[in-house]
């Protein structure tokens, strides 16, 4: 099977689930050269944003040896899609576009991104793939509470657990009763959501009267932002779940570019047959070797609607050697992006850091917001961080409070107020949590 799929010139559709996953380093290797060079030859004959980019560099697809020689070419930026909003990056015919999804545009035009149906078969295959490595097995009920719609989530996950052979309860984000009763009625084995819902989730279980341990669930594959091994072990804990980590964008695919394997939870092994990864200096842009912490980059081996050509994901993380799929790398679990960064008074802090240190607080429901201010000359934070209901004094847990504070101080090096928020107070998100409000513009 290897050796038919490695001698195509254009990548071959096929409905493999578990397809390469136990193959060595160098077959990998030997089937990212020859895909590299068609996706770069493709990119350029049927883009014309490529065309132009490679031209201006004075690169040519034939000036790609291996894999090294990727780093001649340009990157892929969100600005460059949204400058050639919104079908500028297809390469095919409108009439060979089967599927459109889009970002959801809340800074800016939306990323649009075009489907062929091969696409969507590719997209469905390695969807099957991360189920199938996070322990899902045909026949299990999948209950999928990402978002359906333009955002690539709710459907991403929906064809790659039917084409696992899995039963799809296709809930959507949103009516969080209606969750836990499905959750309740239906006895899926395995949840697939946004990290922080799946807290508001169980924050429903809890005020409904309902045990999260008792529940069905065997599995959660949770994405589409950044969470922390602190996170994991609330959720863990809670529902007496194995916690999984998924990856992907729409830019790229959709989610199933990366996925934990259930054996090992040690990062996400990349399915790099489709999706070839490099890890950058976010200031210099140059490469990095596999370990060094940087801004993750991918460019698409097989996609036919819409390649991407080193596309900046703006994700901060690092390349490691494969464990569970020794063919395949991992990458490190996402510590923030480039773009959430916060820096204050010259200090860069992620909303991770924060996460990390409230639920270590033993008070935190794990629902927070920073709000950074500007008092005169100098920028402030304040992190809302709201309280479990059996944890809530009535008083505003002054003291602990203020323990977490002092706490930021000696850990980050930042000067922050902690006000802790009775229980179900701050608003959820039925997608992507909302962390940072920055009011200092307003100042």
């Amino acid at each position: 099977m290897l050796q038919a799929f490695r001698y195509s010139a254009a990548p071959p559709l096929g409905h493999e689930v578990d397809f390469l996953q136990h193959a060595t380093r160098d077959e990998i290797i030997a089937l990212q050269r020859e895909r590299l060079a068609w996706s770069l030859s493709y990119a350029y004959q049927n883009v014309a944003h490529y065309r132009a980019a490679f031209d201006a560099l004075g690169v040519h697809p034939s000036d790609f040896h291996d894999l090294p020689d990727l780093a001649k070419f340009p990157f892929t930026t969100k600005q460059d899609l949204r400058d050639n909003y919104p079908f500028g990056f297809f390469a095919v015919p409108q009439d060979q576009i089967a599927r459109i999804h889009a970002s959801s545009g809340t800074t800016g035009k939306p990323t649009v991104v075009g489907y062929t149906r091969s696409d969507l078969d590719i997209w469905a295959d390695v969807m099957a793939r991360s189920i199938h490595a996070a322990g899902g097995r045909p026949g299990m009920r999948v209950h999928v509470a990402y978002g359906y719609g333009l955002f690539t989530g709710g459907l991403g996950a929906h064809y790659g657990a039917e084409r696992l052979g899995c039963s799809v309860i296709p809930v959507s984000g949103g009516m969080t009763e209606r969750q836990v009763q499905l959750i309740t009625d239906f006895r899926p084995e395995i949840i697939m959501v946004t990290p922080s819902y799946m807290l508001a989730i169980l924050d429903e279980f809890v005020r409904q009267g309902l045990d999260p341990r008792g529940a069905s669930l065997q599995i959660g594959i949770f994405g589409a932002e950044p969470w922390t091994e602190a996170m994991r072990a609330e959720i863990e804990q809670a529902f007496n779940i194995q916690a999984l980590d998924v990856y992907g964008l729409s830019e790229v695919i959709g989610p199933g570019v990366a996925q934990e394997c259930i054996e090992t939870k040690d990062g996400l092994h990349i399915w790099e047959d489709h999706f070839f990864p490099e890890v950058i200096d976010p200031i210099t842009g140059a490469t990095l070797p596999d370990g060094s912490k940087g801004e993750l980059v991918f460019t698409s081996l097989t996609k036919r609607g819409m390649p991407v050509i080193r596309y900046r994901t703006r994700d901060l993380t690092r390349l490691l050697p494969g464990t569970a799929r020794p063919g395949f790398r991992r990458m490190g679990r996402i510590t923030g992006r480039t773009d959430d960064m916060i820096i204050l008074r010259g200090i860069n802090i992620f909303p991770t850091q924060i996460e990390e240190l409230l639920l270590a607080s033993g008070w935190s429901a794990g629902h927070f917001q920073i709000e950074l201010t500007r008092e005169g000359r100098m920028d402030q934070m304040t992190i809302h961080a709201e309280a479990r209901p059996g944890a809530w004094d009535g008083a505003g847990l002054i003291q602990p409070a203020q323990v977490l504070t002092e706490r930021i101080k000696n850990t980050m090096g930042i000067s922050a107020r902690v006000i802790a928020e009775p229980p179900n107070t701050l608003a959820r998100s039925t997608g992507k949590a909302q962390r940072v409000i920055d009011r200092r513009q307003q100042s």
